[in-house]
């Protein structure tokens, strides 16, 4: 739609087609259907948010900002709002709005949009040993066009509509695509009844490392809010540490299965001697109650039949007996509470799709193909991707915008 937007306003005659039957239908589902726009943060931050290929980026960041997406919402009559994590959210909290302000330019500029048309072959002509866009082949029939924006998405959310159509456009071409991995994805863990009993269990303010346990290395750490689902993790923290997991498996690929776990500080304000110090306050209180009754004030009910169990210290244990070995052992456990990760979740369950038509094959300034005259590309179809916070819309606007710009042949 940004990029459809863009060439409009230099002028030239604009197709916009769309194989579903309406437009934006991934938009809609972004930030829990409420749209997180965009960061407020710096543009020099985007790229340090975007741990896949960040520095491609460089130029499309500067040309098209956060404050230019604000800029155009406000222009169409949607204010925004800051939240936490410097996130910005429409003031209505609905992504609707979002898609309206776009679909409404469209409209305004007199974009023609074809739904329910699904591309089947970008064509061109080779002459001297260059290709040359000329037109595409769709299921309504063929189109003649100078120039070709492929902005379809990724693989994340087929339902929406991103089924991977655009890498098959672009390898037809011969563009290199990276293989496709799921991103900003919930992992699965070994621990299946751990995940069970601790199901729906949300955590917030904790702090999450991923270790590699052959190397020790330490592959990601964050701190903020998480989820125990049915399979393993989830929540804002656990997406983004997936992103780094995705890369570290690719670049060791010998990596077995078992050694990646993560380690849950449940009271990361709190060094092991405050935790234990403060342990010891709680326990002189209730000296005369057992250890299962002990700790409600430290834990969330869910955690604490785990937490027991980890501890190897008896349930019905006296907390009078308990002994210094055993509540180092309980502080040790309550700053790295570990679960062993088996993978990811499908690819279906992503946010976005990590791989894509390779950066090397494409101009950064101008967002056209190196392969092919006349070819832009936009969006996830790129091997390009970001944390969760709006920076992975960042890319599709200101990507749309720098192929939009380009495509002027006036």
């Amino acid at each position: 739609m940004m990029a459809a937007i863009t060439a409009k306003q230099n002028g030239n005659q604009v197709i916009l087609l769309e194989k579903m039957k309406s437009l934006g239908r991934k938009l809609l589902i972004t930030g829990k259907g409420r749209c997180n726009i965009t960061s407020s943060l710096d543009m020099e931050e985007f790229i340090k948010n975007t741990p896949g290929n960040g520095k491609f980026l460089y130029s499309c960041y500067q040309n098209y900002t956060n404050q230019d997406i604000i800029q155009f919402l406000e222009e169409q009559g949607l204010k925004v709002k800051e939240e936490r994590g410097n996130r910005i959210f429409p003031i209505t909290d609905k992504s609707q709005d979002v898609l309206h302000c776009f679909t409404k330019k469209l409209k305004e500029l007199e974009v023609e949009i074809k739904y329910n048309t699904k591309v089947t072959q970008i064509l061109f002509e080779q002459q001297e040993g260059t290709k040359r866009v000329t037109g595409v082949k769709t299921n309504q029939g063929k189109l003649e066009a100078d120039k070709v924006i492929l902005a379809t998405g990724g693989k994340s959310y087929p339902l929406t509509g991103s089924t991977g159509d655009g890498y098959f456009l672009a390898e037809q071409l011969g563009h290199t695509i990276i293989p496709i991995k799921p991103s900003l994805v919930p992992l699965e863990s070994y621990e299946k009844d751990i995940a069970r009993q601790l199901q729906g269990l949300s955590l917030r303010n904790v702090g999450i490392k991923l270790v590699d346990e052959e190397s020790k290395k330490e592959i990601y750490k964050d701190f903020g809010e998480m989820l125990f689902t049915h399979f393993g993790v989830s929540g804002p923290t656990i997406l983004s540490a997936s992103s780094h997991l995705v890369r570290y498996k690719q670049i060791h690929q010998k990596l077995s299965h078992s050694s990646i776990y993560l380690s849950i500080d449940l009271k990361p304000a709190l060094s092991e001697e405050k935790l234990e110090e403060r342990i010891v306050r709680d326990f002189e209180t209730i000296k005369n109650k057992q250890f299962k009754n002990g700790l409600d004030k430290l834990l969330p009910q869910k955690m604490i039949p785990i937490i027991i169990q980890k501890s190897n210290i008896q349930p019905n244990k006296p907390i009078n007996e308990i002994t210094k070995m055993e509540r180092k052992a309980l502080v040790k456990l309550l700053k790295s509470f570990t679960i062993k990760i088996k993978g990811f979740r499908p690819i279906e369950e992503a946010i976005i799709t990590s791989g894509g038509i390779s950066i090397k094959e494409i101009n950064p300034k101008t967002m056209e193909s190196k392969k092919v005259e006349g070819l832009y590309l936009a969006g996830e179809i790129i091997d390009v991707d970001s944390y969760t916070g709006g920076f992975n819309l960042q890319i599709a606007y200101s990507t749309g915008y720098m192929a939009g710009n380009a495509v002027n042949i006036n």
